[in-house]
């Protein structure tokens, strides 16, 4: 990964809507370039998909909630029917297995306080797998980003080109 995709990848993390000619425009390559770039990214997995990214308050899902999910028992079942439950709730959008005290955190969005109430009495408590539920709503949002920083790939590109400096040509006979 060089400088070029680097600056192609920043540029659509800011907008996966560019077209080849405006991301040449942006990275310095031609747009041919750039399609051929894209396409090696999309095919290594680094750029995973496109997706419009809705605005929560916009759909009318306003509150925001992590849960701190503590299991019932620790076994690789109980882990499994746990990660079902969360796999068929669309008001899940992130969870994540964790040390410490919790086992899990995961985030919520739903609609209202009613709705929060619902999922935590009637979905989680319930659920075999799981023991204890602690929950913390968001009273505002601070930052909300999906752009990954890239700074540490300019870096590692940056060493790379230095590791592979270009030797010095020899003169010919003609040039001594």
């Amino acid at each position: 990964m060089d400088q070029f995709d680097i600056r192609l990848l920043d540029a659509l993390q800011q907008d996966g809507r560019l077209t080849n000619y405006d991301l040449a425009e942006r990275v310095g390559l031609s747009a041919s370039q750039c399609s051929r770039r894209r396409a090696a990214l999309e095919q290594a997995g680094i750029i995973a998909s496109y997706h419009a990214r809705l605005s929560t308050d916009g759909v009318g899902l306003g509150v925001v909630v992590f849960v701190q999910v503590t299991l019932a028992t620790h076994s690789p079942e109980n882990s499994k029917r746990f990660l079902r439950l969360i796999e068929r709730l669309d008001e899940v959008q992130e969870a994540y297995a964790l040390t410490g005290d919790a086992d899990y955190l995961v985030r919520l969005v739903v609609p209202d306080l009613q709705a929060l109430s619902r999922v935590l009495n009637e979905v989680f408590l319930p659920h075999e797998s799981v023991a204890h539920v602690r929950s913390s709503i968001v009273l505002e949002r601070l930052k909300q980003s999906a752009r990954l920083p890239l700074g540490h790939l300019a870096t590692a590109a940056g060493k790379m080109r230095k590791r592979v400096a270009p030797r010095p040509r020899k003169r010919r006979a003609q040039e001594r």
